[in-house]
């Protein structure tokens, strides 16, 4: 282990959340172990203001219930708590251990693990030690002792952050194998730090990457949302085709659709993700985040197969429109578990693209919502774009004069 003192770094005190202080301070006078943990640390090394903030401590999910009433127990495979305050929640993590510690906590069954080696169940706990191997990536795996301002590091974590070095704690096929996550994971984060991935980390990727079929849908979608929400989505975008990932992860492996189609999403999707990234760094609309992406690549799929089914029921096409929107939405939130709030707002980025596109040709035609405004208005930007149609286009500009 090695033990840094406060005179060898620089982290502000002022970029700590106090809730988190305040979850720290709770658990030290309750006399257990608490350290803040994971990204917030790394982030606070690097000079940057964290997101999020982790704390580990010895406590187990059921004492951390006791000792904070405002708290929650969430998570099938590892079970945490999370401290709940007005405008942000602390998550609270046990120290993970080995198998051994396995007697210590009666109350949780052995790790659980499919044939592929991936973890179901992980609810062993232990000691510090243990816990910063069980961590995933060694510059995540830094603990800060609010008491003495010191830093932990078990893994050599600093000196691969000095290094800007990716790497993963252990044999990476196993890391890869117990959690298949972790492959998108040191992608997002060379690419969102600007780091390379250590040779050993990065070869085993396209060959273990028939595993991220594995991911549960739930899981596979906060991914995606943690890739769209860095800034650098695109980047991430072809850095997942660099390891021959893209296919592995098509959004709808279950919908046919035709190579013209196939081609239209993947030149909406580029656009899509640039726009996004762009909204991102100029702090533009980003509520709607998971919301216009969706609503973008899906919608030459639902264009498709509202054609196909006008021809095959003789419908007329805003019938045949309404009916392939719910057909799709539900398949792909089967997929994907999309919640019903991001799929209701998708319908209506949708249905208000088939009333907007008739806004020359009659007067009566509505502007869109004002919560879905800017969604539709880039989704309609987008498809003119992709298209190269110049009559989208001028809608698009009608639609921005109008709004002023």
């Amino acid at each position: 282990m090695n033990i840094i003192n406060k005179k060898n770094y620089n982290i502000k005190k002022n970029n700590i959340s106090k809730n988190a202080i305040k979850v720290l301070n709770r658990l030290k006078k309750t006399g257990y172990q608490a350290y803040l943990v994971g990204g917030s640390v790394r982030d606070l090394l690097l000079g940057k203001k964290p997101k999020d903030f982790d704390v580990t401590t010895n406590a187990t999910p059921e004492q951390l219930r006791k000792i904070f009433r405002n708290s929650r127990l969430v998570g099938k495979r590892f079970r945490i708590a999370h401290v709940m305050f007005r405008t942000e929640f602390i998550e609270v993590s046990t120290f993970r251990g080995n198998q051994k510690n396995i007697s210590k906590y009666q109350n949780y069954k052995k790790n659980k693990k499919t044939i592929n080696g991936m973890l179901l169940s992980d609810n062993t706990f232990g000691k510090i030690e243990e816990d910063a191997q069980r961590r995933d990536i060694t510059i995540n795996a830094l603990y800060y002792d609010i008491t003495n301002y010191s830093i932990r590091d078990y893994v050599q974590g600093i000196s691969d952050l000095k290094q800007r070095t990716i790497r993963l704690i252990g044999d990476p096929e196993t890391r890869y194998r117990e959690d298949p996550i972790r492959i998108l994971r040191v992608i997002r984060f060379s690419v969102q730090l600007n780091m390379k991935i250590e040779e050993k980390t990065a070869e085993p990727i396209s060959r273990l990457a028939n595993l991220l079929k594995n991911i549960p849908s739930a899981r596979l979608f906060n991914e995606i949302i943690k890739l769209l929400e860095t800034g650098k989505s695109y980047d991430i975008y072809q850095k997942i085709k660099q390891f021959n990932l893209f296919q592995l992860l098509s959004l709808f492996p279950k919908i046919k659709m035709s190579t013209h189609t196939k081609n239209l999403i993947q030149l909406i999707s580029t656009i899509t993700l640039k726009t996004i990234d762009n909204n991102i760094q100029k702090k533009i609309n980003n509520n709607f985040i998971p919301e216009f992406f969706f609503s973008a690549i899906l919608w030459y799929i639902q264009i498709e197969m509202t054609m196909n089914i006008q021809k095959e029921k003789k419908i007329e096409k805003k019938e045949a429109f309404l009916f392939s929107i719910n057909k799709i939405l539900s398949e792909f939130s089967l997929l994907l578990a999309l919640p019903k709030q991001i799929i209701s707002t998708i319908k209506e980025i949708w249905k208000s693209q088939f009333y907007i596109e008739k806004i020359f040709n009659d007067i009566n035609v509505k502007l869109p919502n004002k919560k879905i405004f800017h969604q539709s208005c880039q989704l309609l930007l987008l498809r003119a774009e992709t298209e190269k149609n110049m009559q989208l286009y001028k809608i698009f500009q009608y639609l921005i004069n109008q709004s002023k």
